[in-house]
C-alpha cells in the first residue's frame, strides 16, 4: 500500500467541507452515469446549491430528503450536462463500489464547517 501524499495544514484549511440539508433529489435523467440533483441548504451565509450525487445504488430520491450531508462548497462550479453543479457531496465507496454518504451522527447547525 502507497502512503498518502503528506500536505501542509494550510492545505487542508482552504478546502472548505460544509454540513447541508438535501431540500429535493430528483432523478438526473441527462447524466451518462445513474445519478440525482440535488438541492441543499446550507443555511443563510451561503444559501441553496446544486449538485449531481451518484448515490441511486443505496438511496432512493425520498430517502435523501432531510438528510444533513457533508459537502466541499468552494470548488468551482461545473458543468455535468444540462446542470451546473455548485458543491461536491461527500461519500465512500462500500465493498461494491457504491457510494455511502459521509454524513454528521448528530444534528448540527446548516454551513457549519468540518474541522
Amino acid at each position: 500500500m502507497d502512503e498518502p501524499e503528506l500536505i501542509e495544514w494550510e492545505d487542508f484549511a482552504r478546502v472548505e467541507l460544509r454540513v447541508g440539508r438535501v431540500l429535493s433529489a430528483e432523478v438526473f435523467a441527462e447524466a451518462r452515469k445513474p445519478a440525482y440533483v440535488l438541492q441543499v441548504d446550507f443555511g443563510p451565509e451561503l444559501g441553496t446549491r446544486k449538485s449531481s450525487a451518484q448515490l441511486t445504488a443505496l438511496y432512493a430520491p425520498e430517502d435523501l430528503v432531510g438528510r444533513l450531508v457533508v459537502a466541499v462548497v468552494n470548488f468551482p462550479p461545473k458543468q455535468i450536462g444540462p446542470l451546473r453543479s455548485q458543491c461536491l457531496v461527500t461519500g465512500f465507496p462500500d465493498a461494491q463500489g457504491r457510494v455511502v454518504l459521509c454524513q454528521p451522527e448528530r444534528e448540527v447547525p446548516l454551513g457549519a464547517r468540518l474541522h
